[in-house]
């Protein structure tokens, strides 16, 4: 499963790639921080740091593989969740 560092930014609209309701969104998220989120929550996470998201090829911001656990949507709202913990 990929995940972006757009799925989790407060800064963006739904319609711009944010994926979490703007109560857990935070503040230009990084692939790294979410890949530290991914590992805490045990989803065995890979960095790739060189890609980018298909509609913002314009910014370098990386993304994380995790472990399919469950629907993307449980997993991203999770690691959200842990972001804004952290």
């Amino acid at each position: 499963m990929v995940l972006y560092p757009c799925y989790f930014n407060r800064s963006l609209s739904r319609s711009e790639g944010r994926r979490v309701p703007l109560s857990l969104a935070v503040k230009n998220p990084s692939a790294e921080s979410i890949f530290r989120a991914a590992e805490k929550l045990g989803l065995d996470p890979v960095l790739q740091k060189d890609k980018h998201h298909p509609a913002r090829w314009f910014y370098r911001e990386g993304r994380v593989l995790v472990k399919k656990i469950d629907r993307k949507t449980k997993v991203i709202r999770a690691i959200a969740e842990e972001l804004k913990r952290s």
